[in-house]
């Protein structure tokens, strides 16, 4: 009704908005955002060139502090400008349909969910996480209890877009800190994009450091090896 009212576009096609469940994003542009079915690292997810390479240089060179990394498709096209929606332009009703894109993943069973803090500062100028939206949402779906307190960003840092490579994980080394009791839960760490996994890997080892037996990372997009 209130597209009727008062019609939307489509931030993505400038077409007119046509669905309430993934509004204003219109139902072409939200069908073109694939599920990543090719080849990649049966642990931390990233795309390989070959289906006989199961497990990358990376994770075979050292072993993450995470066992698994899910994630729904590559950071490009409309599932990029679409977290971009969300994130930057605070198109916070997007979190909803973005979260049934990480339901309909094989998450393994978890005692909780924890999303990828910002620190607090960052939080401030942003108002909200993103992540930890999305997050609520999967929480209400796999009936898992939303752990927000678990996860602390104790070291404000540049954006990870600003740097590359190993500077990445020079950048979030030691910036996270978990300090409630998780001795023997195995939990979901959530984030929205995973780059070079840096911060998923920083923040499972202190989720692992603090107790915790098992951390799966699942994410909304990964972005493809350079």
């Amino acid at each position: 009704m209130l597209n009727l009212l008062f019609p939307s576009k489509c931030p993505l096609c400038e077409s007119t908005s046509d669905n309430h469940l993934h509004n204003p994003v219109c139902s072409k542009c939200w069908s073109s955002i694939e599920r990543y079915s090719g080849p990649s690292c049966e642990v931390c997810g990233i795309p390989t060139a070959s289906p006989y390479t199961t497990i990358c240089e990376s994770c075979l060179s050292k072993k993450p502090p995470f066992s698994k990394v899910l994630y729904y498709g590559i950071y490009t096209g409309a599932l990029k400008k679409t977290i971009h929606l969300l994130k930057f332009n605070k198109l916070k009703r997007l979190s909803s349909p973005l979260c049934l894109l990480l339901n309909s993943l094989p998450i393994p069973e978890v005692d909780g969910i924890v999303p990828v803090p910002l620190h607090l500062k960052r939080l401030r100028q942003r108002e909200f996480n993103q992540t930890a939206n999305i997050s609520r949402c999967l929480s209400k779906k796999l009936k898992v209890p939303l752990m927000l307190n678990v996860l602390e960003k104790v070291r404000k840092t540049p954006p990870q877009t600003d740097v590359t490579g190993k500077e990445r994980l020079k950048n979030v080394k030691n910036s996270f800190r978990s300090s409630e009791n998780i001795k023997g839960l195995r939990l979901l760490l959530v984030d929205d994009v995973i780059t070079t996994g840096a911060t998923v890997k920083e923040s499972a080892k202190a989720l692992i450091d603090s107790g915790a037996k098992e951390v799966v990372v699942v994410a909304l997009a990964r972005s493809m090896p350079k």
